[in-house]
């Protein structure tokens, strides 16, 4: 009585960890990637406003047409170039918006090359369309950077769609504009659709500079990309999502949000269109707090034998080497929960060469990293 999509769709290490951490008492739980702030009050009494002004009934499949005016503003603003409505679909979101943007363009038997490691339900969601996730390593030696040049040596006659995410989860690394024109050369030459998933765009360090391969001209009808205010406004919950590209493929997502959702609650919208068009001070904020956390992780976890952790450029995500340990990382991490109360998820979760790798989420407090590293640090030491 069980189709074989619900068999095979890979179920999530991540929140299978977050499952197992709550079996237990007093863990510091650093797997989910949730900032730890409360949604701005401003945005919170625009929805509370939306609702006494009953907008509470159906709107369109597509969004409000003032959020879809706010979400091309933005994208007309940073990026030079005019973005109008038509060019935008309002999703639940960015898992949803990800999932429409593969409806509109994979057919079965359509490859897709994703990074290896890289966000697990990529691949679940190609899987149900019919169609094949093709990964393709990257590595530590290269910052954890995909490559234009292992990217072609993966494209074959069914190629269709590469999914690229910048700022990475898991990994924390951001491709920099030579390696984004790099990557478009490859798109060109093969014609391929890019799903550019770039959720974290506002969490970047370093002076380092959010750069979308929809920002060049050449390959931006071969764009969608995705978005979400989850993480710059610490709006998961709310469930607002964006795709964002070619107008002749937006079109067509309407009608499919019609057989799945019907449409985003419009007092949401409302919301939503206050957190994109309001003081963005906030973001700032947030942002400085992880920067702190991300330097108490990464220089407490690089003070432990055993852990070799480079930098976050981009996201709340460390993906330190632990393969000194000699152990799995799902084994490790289970050693961690259970012996030293963390949870935190291991690299296997987010491919094969996730392998010898954890993933650590630093959007907790500074205390619970703190004691985090404390307690990692006593437990290799008394077991190592």
């Amino acid at each position: 009585m069980i189709s074989n999509i619900a068999k095979n769709y890979p179920a999530s290490a991540i929140r299978r960890m977050f499952e197992l951490a709550n079996q237990y008492e007093d863990i510091i739980k650093l797997t989910v990637g949730e900032p730890n702030f409360e949604t701005p009050d401003h945005i919170k009494i625009a929805a509370k406003k939306g609702i006494d002004e009953n907008l509470t009934h159906y709107v369109s499949n597509a969004g409000t047409d003032e959020l879809r005016q706010a979400v091309a503003k933005k994208y007309t603003v940073e990026f030079g170039v005019e973005y109008t409505p038509e060019q935008i679909m309002v999703a639940f979101g960015g898992m949803e918006a990800i999932m429409l943007a593969l409806v509109a363009t994979i057919n079965p038997g359509d490859e897709v090359i994703i990074a290896d490691p890289a966000y697990p339900n990529y691949i679940g969601q190609v899987l149900m369309l019919g169609g094949k996730a093709v990964p393709v390593p990257v590595y530590e030696e290269n910052a954890f950077k995909l490559k234009a040049e292992d990217v072609e040596k993966a494209i074959t006659p069914k190629t269709k769609a590469i999914i690229l995410n910048s700022p990475s989860n898991p990994l924390g690394a951001v491709l920099d504009e030579q390696d984004i024109k790099e990557l478009a050369e490859v798109v060109l030459k093969h014609n391929l659709i890019v799903i550019s998933d770039e959720v974290y765009e506002k969490i970047i360090y370093d002076d380092k500079v959010h750069f979308s391969i929809a920002q060049i001209p050449e390959v931006r009808d071969n764009v969608l990309i995705i978005n979400s205010l989850s993480k710059t406004y610490a709006m998961t919950g709310w469930r607002v999502g964006f795709v964002i590209g070619n107008e002749e493929i937006i079109s067509t997502m309407p009608k499919i949000q019609e057989g799945i959702a019907s449409c985003i609650p419009p007092f949401i919208q409302k919301a939503a269109v206050e957190a994109i068009n309001g003081p963005q001070s906030i973001v700032n904020e947030m942002l400085e707090h992880y920067k702190r956390r991300r330097e108490i992780l990464i220089t407490g976890l690089n003070e432990i034998p055993g852990f070799s952790c480079i930098n976050t450029e981009g996201s709340f995500y460390a993906f330190p080497n632990i393969k000194e340990f000699k152990k799995s990382s799902e084994d490790f991490a289970i050693e961690l929960l259970t012996e030293a109360g963390v949870a935190v998820t291991p690299g296997s979760a987010f491919g094969r060469m996730g392998e010898g790798y954890l993933r650590f989420s630093f959007a907790t407090s500074d205390e619970n990293l703190v004691e985090a590293v404390r307690r990692i640090g006593e437990h290799v030491k008394k077991n190592y």
